[in-house]
């Protein structure tokens, strides 16, 4: 009998760690659409760090949201702008301890990549060398309380911050909670 038990114990641990290899982020449709298989690579568990938003390819794509279609990463994380950053100067006005709030969204790559977004993508670079996506020339940032897909706390934080609509466009209209 005690045989058994542990065997049975055995298949299911193993059972639970093969599940956990096996998928995504859960909710991550980009995974699996046209164009974007297999550029999904680290959890999406984890809430927005400086640190952890780099990748080797970084996939925009829209979502619905209360505040309409926006902008988010692969993962479905809301990404805002700053409107104190000035468009196309090549710098971020987000430095020190603004970065801790909002990280912003950088990429290992070249070129992002988007689907369903119209507005040109760029980079600039971050003080300590990364490459900081743009929308029309306007970097891209995360908030840091934001912890999961379709999140949007911070929508109109300090009337300083909004999310993007597909085309690159600022979205100051209803909804602006906190």
């Amino acid at each position: 009998m005690k045989h058994h038990l542990g065997a049975g114990l055995a298949i299911l641990a193993l059972a639970a760690a093969l599940s956990g290899c096996g998928s995504s982020a859960g909710t991550t449709p980009a995974a699996t659409s046209p164009g974007t298989a297999g550029t999904a690579g680290s959890s999406a568990a984890s809430p927005p760090a400086a640190s952890s938003k780099a990748s080797t390819a970084v996939d925009l794509k829209t979502a619905s949201s209360s505040a309409g279609s926006i902008v988010v990463d692969a993962k479905g994380m809301s990404l805002y702008f700053f409107t104190k950053d000035t468009k196309d100067s090549g710098t971020s006005a987000c430095t020190g301890s603004c970065l801790v709030q909002w990280p912003p969204l950088t990429t290992a790559s070249g070129s992002p990549a988007a689907e369903g977004v119209t507005g040109k993508l760029g980079t600039i670079s971050t003080p300590d060398g990364k490459k900081q996506v743009t929308l029309n020339g306007m970097p891209l940032y995360y908030f840091a309380k934001d912890t999961k897909p379709g999140d949007i706390l911070g929508q109109g934080v300090g009337g300083v911050w909004y999310l993007s609509d597909p085309s690159g466009a600022m979205i100051k209209a209803a909804n602006q909670a906190y």
